[in-house]
């Protein structure tokens, strides 16, 4: 071989050594590189599985807490609210029943009416197979006891209601608290009469009558004067025709009213649609003009006093001191006394002319100190 040959051969050689020693440290340095990432990846994973872990156990020992401690708070919560809640329960039944009131004297058995009319006579209105009608707090429209026609069927047509003896001018009372519906005159029926819509349900109706003494919307309690009785329009002799109506539908007044003995027939009435008929004609039976005594004042007016005295001046009368005498001596009696308020007149003028307070009168009425009456207005004084 040549020097040259000599020369080529050992650099070759000597590259590919060089090479040699170069990939081994090249491979060396890459399975150290390697592990060292196996390694740091499994160290890696096995901190990030226990931070898991340490998460979910704190997650898990905050969840215990809370469901332990939370029905302590609750019950402390709901225990300082206790207090509140019968405080604002008591407060709203208050506003509720306030709320209520107003409505029932607005719009008395909205429920059962389709509207309010102060024309049509009849009113019309939703009608229940079964109704229980509150009877309490009523008062008898006349003391007579004297029933002069039963309810039913009466010279080829339908009699509506009952007819009891009272003679002209005696005092016709409303049967129970509620609002004027009607105050008209029908010449060829009803004459002068006056319809009472009632919270119960009822509306009650006063015919044939000399003087209606209330408007219509009018509020009126039970017992109060509200006409006097007549014989105005079909009638052949002074009566009151006295009918109850539920929705529209005449009722047997019998079934609540029992006037032979002054008095209702119980402190409800369960109204039936079905059984009506039989029930009413065992009332008029019991309770009808069989069941009535005879004509005398007595049975007609009662022992206590029936005419309803009006002030004959429009003014208001300022000279009391006739008055008083008589005034004390018919309030000794426990009559119950009332005066019909004309033009001009006041709570001061009205309690100096029947000798009492004006305190006295308000609460009597139910008023307001300062209220303002109303031409016709009727007022209890005694």
């Amino acid at each position: 071989m040549s020097l040259l040959e000599n020369t080529y051969l050992c650099n070759v050689l000597n590259r590919f050594s060089w090479s040699f020693v170069l990939f081994n440290y090249l491979r060396t340095t890459f399975w150290k590189l390697k592990r060292l990432i196996h390694l740091k990846y499994n160290r890696i994973r096995k901190e990030n599985i226990m931070t898991l872990k340490r998460i979910v156990k704190t997650l898990g020992l905050s969840a215990l807490l809370g469901f332990v401690v939370t029905p302590v708070c609750a019950q402390d919560l709901i225990a300082r609210q206790s207090p509140v809640d019968r405080r604002a329960k008591s407060l709203d039944t208050m506003v509720i029943n306030r709320l209520q009131e107003a409505e029932e004297v607005e719009s008395p058995s909205a429920s059962l009416y389709n509207d309010w009319s102060n024309s049509k006579t009849h009113a019309q209105g939703y009608l229940p197979d079964v109704y229980k009608i509150d009877l309490r707090g009523f008062h008898m429209p006349t003391p007579s006891r004297v029933v002069t026609s039963n309810y039913g069927r009466r010279w080829g047509r339908a009699h509506k209601g009952l007819d009891i003896k009272v003679y002209i001018g005696d005092t016709i009372r409303a049967a129970f608290s509620g609002k004027v519906r009607i105050v008209g005159y029908d010449a060829r029926g009803y004459g002068k009469y006056i319809v009472i819509r009632h919270n119960n349900g009822l509306e009650t109706y006063y015919g044939h009558l000399s003087k209606q003494i209330v408007y219509a919307n009018q509020t009126v309690r039970a017992g109060e004067p509200i006409a006097l009785g007549g014989n105005t329009g079909r009638s052949t002799g002074s009566h009151l025709h006295f009918e109850t109506r539920l929705a529209g539908v005449a009722i047997n007044p019998a079934l609540l009213f029992d006037f032979p003995h002054q008095d209702v027939t119980g402190d409800f009435y369960v109204f039936r649609k079905q059984t009506l008929d039989n029930e009413s004609a065992r009332a008029t039976a019991l309770r009808g003009k069989d069941a009535s005594p005879g004509y005398s004042r007595e049975n007609i007016q009662g022992k206590g006093r029936t005419r309803y005295s009006f002030n004959e001046s429009s003014m208001p009368n300022t000279d009391y001191s006739a008055r008083r005498n008589s005034v004390a001596q018919q309030t000794n009696s426990n009559q119950i006394l009332y005066h019909k308020v004309t033009e001009g007149e006041t709570l001061e003028s009205i309690a100096r002319q029947h000798g009492i307070s004006k305190e006295q009168l308000c609460k009597l009425n139910h008023l307001g100190i300062y209220t303002t009456l109303v031409q016709g207005q009727i007022l209890r004084y005694s």
